[in-house]
């Protein structure tokens, strides 16, 4: 065949070169998705554990509350990604966004830990389906050959959500109360199933069944949990992700022991306006600059946002941090979940972002607990220092397996 058309045409390629254009109906609708739920779940971060001790819980409790999401999205990854490519993404979305509905409702009304702890689980569930399915789907849409851009636009809206949702719902729970602010995260969920059912395309899988090797089910493989070539990609992006959330989660109670006498709160807002637009004017880099160079540039931006966190003497200081958290963690994302795609190909795109989310859920899990056990066993001053072992430890990562990763192009 001269072409092929994958879902129902928004991807074709025919013999004549001519090329379906990236942004379509349905991907505009699936970012927009994108981004209420992680808006959604982002609004409850920083706030959980804080609500979680009004309840009366102690500080370990509150600790495990706060990372519960990310311990069950972790563990129903597999069978996310397996579903995604089995079954119609559009069910499986609007599963995720209900369990988002439902867990936010619950938050606003539980009346002890337990009850919280519990919402906090499902809550996972939710996050593990819905993520999974949204970065699947937006895959299938796109031709390889677009998949760095297209893949860089959806983690646009991720980073984005991640910079506003923990701002707004700091906000809302001190202007209002704990309750306003969950609420007001449950109507984010909606929005994410109002968007699902616009969507045109049906989700079916990219691949049949058919073609697919059968199992003889006589041993259990790692293939079957996650997409093994992807891990090193996943644990990279770990990596990038432990700094982000132990800041995110410490960077106010690092501010008051410091004597910061300026509001960090703008950190977040700053983080985003930049990376968008780093993203809008990298947006053709994605897919001709090599995995080595952006794991460069990001490595960079890491460490200059830790040392620029470490020396937090004036607001110009805070400025710069952000916009090298842009230019580290907020590139990254990007960049590994697009890769990730490729490596795996489309007929294993689930398995791929499932294994890309494991890394985000342990960065997520990692980096609150790490942060927890520097913030209380480390002088302040070297609370953001001792986190830049992260940078080595990611290099060590992808120096092993830097021909596989480096090899993965855009060729369909």
């Amino acid at each position: 065949m001269s072409g092929r058309t994958p879902t129902n045409g928004y991807t074709r390629r025919d013999g004549d070169g001519r090329k379906e254009r990236l942004i379509t109906r349905d991907v505009v609708l699936i970012m927009a998705a994108t981004f209420f739920f992680m808006t959604a779940s982002m609004m409850s971060g920083p706030i959980i554990a804080g609500f979680a001790h009004t309840l009366g819980a102690n500080g370990a409790l509150m600790g495990f509350i706060a990372g519960a999401l990310s311990l069950a999205a972790l563990f129903c990854r597999p069978v996310a990604g397996h579903l995604s490519d089995r079954t119609s993404k559009r069910v499986l979305a609007v599963v995720g966004g209900a369990l988002y509905l439902i867990t936010n409702v619950w938050y606003a009304y539980a009346s002890n830990p337990a009850s919280l702890l519990a919402a906090r689980i499902v809550n996972g569930v939710g996050f593990a389906c819905i993520s999974v399915c949204l970065s699947t789907w937006l895959s299938t849409l796109l031709p390889l050959s677009r998949m760095g851009a297209g893949m860089g636009l959806y983690g646009t809206m991720n980073a984005l959500a991640q910079a506003f949702g923990p701002d707004l719902g700091i906000r809302i729970s001190k202007a209002v109360s704990y309750r306003a602010a969950f609420l007001t995260a449950s109507t984010m969920a909606v929005l994410v199933v109002v968007c699902v059912l616009c969507i045109r395309d049906s989700g079916r899988p990219y691949a049949a069944r058919a073609a697919r090797p059968a199992d003889d089910g006589r041993r259990p493989r790692l293939s079957a949990l996650f997409e093994p070539k992807v891990i090193p990609i996943a644990l990279i992006f770990m990596m990038f992700g432990i700094p982000y959330f132990a800041n995110q989660s410490f960077i106010v109670d690092y501010a008051a022991r410091m004597q910061v006498p300026f509001g960090v709160s703008v950190f977040f807002p700053i983080y985003a306006l930049v990376l968008l637009a780093v993203r809008i004017v990298l947006r053709n880099w994605f897919d001709t600059k090599s995995f080595r160079f952006f794991l460069t540039l990001c490595t960079v931006g890491d460490v200059v946002m830790l040392l620029s966190l470490a020396h937090l003497r004036s607001f110009w200081m805070l400025a710069l941090a952000a916009v090298m958290t842009a230019g580290g963690y907020g590139l990254m994302s990007s960049v590994t979940q697009a890769k990730a795609v490729l490596i795996a190909g489309k007929a294993r795109s689930g398995m791929a972002n499932t294994t890309y989310y494991a890394g985000i859920d342990l960065g997520m899990f990692l980096g609150p607990l790490i942060g927890g056990l520097l913030f209380s066993g480390v002088p302040i001053a070297w609370f953001y220092p001792a986190l830049l072992v992260t940078m080595p430890v990611a290099w060590a990562i992808y120096l092993p397996f830097r021909r596989t990763i480096d090899g993965a192009t855009s060729r369909e």
